[in-house]
């Protein structure tokens, strides 16, 4: 019984040990992803309050999120080129042109992921969690394809890895059987 009593002790005071260091690294400056998802979330927060009337973040669906994604829009720099559009499907168009600018597919799709993981850190459950719908999916994926489209890009699914620049698209697509 004794020993058992040591064991204890011991075993609490690693414990303990480790706990303190866990405390110790908030206060450090926090990760790129860390602060960019504050950010977002206040930048969502403060968009539900500017609603007429203002959106209680208790009250937030689906629909609220889709609202916020077109909103972001305005504030975009990718150029996605109406069907109208004489370099519709073209890459790298020569000239410019009156296209509207939207966000591109990968920020919305990085700040879903971002605000999903929020919204639960927030206290918020995942049951109710209005950046996990399924209409959010449909919509960025919508998005991924009228972009592609537009851009004369074809998205296929490939396995994740950084693309260095653009000349080598070519290259990596044939050297997927390995």
């Amino acid at each position: 019984m004794s020993s058992e009593r040591g064991k204890e002790i011991v075993e609490g005071s690693s414990g303990d040990h480790h706990h303190h260091q866990l405390q110790q690294q908030p206060p450090t400056t926090p990760s790129r992803y860390e602060s960019q998802k504050r950010r977002d979330w206040n930048t969502f927060g403060q968009y539900l309050k500017n609603q007429r009337p203002p959106v209680p973040l208790s009250q937030c669906n689906c629909n609220h999120v889709l609202d916020f994604l077109r909103y972001l829009d305005q504030f975009g720099k990718t150029k996605v080129h109406l069907q109208g559009c004489m370099f519709y499907g073209q890459p790298e168009p020569p000239a410019p042109c009156t296209c509207p600018l939207r966000q591109a597919w990968g920020s919305l799709d990085a700040l879903i992921g971002r605000l999903r993981a929020a919204y639960e850190e927030n206290g918020g459950s995942p049951e109710t969690n209005p950046f996990a719908s399924g209409a959010i999916r449909v919509y960025l994926r919508e998005v991924r394809e009228c972009q592609a489209k537009a851009r004369g890009i074809p998205y296929k699914k490939k396995k994740k890895k950084p693309t260095q620049g653009k000349g080598n698209d070519e290259s990596s697509s044939t050297m997927h059987f390995s």
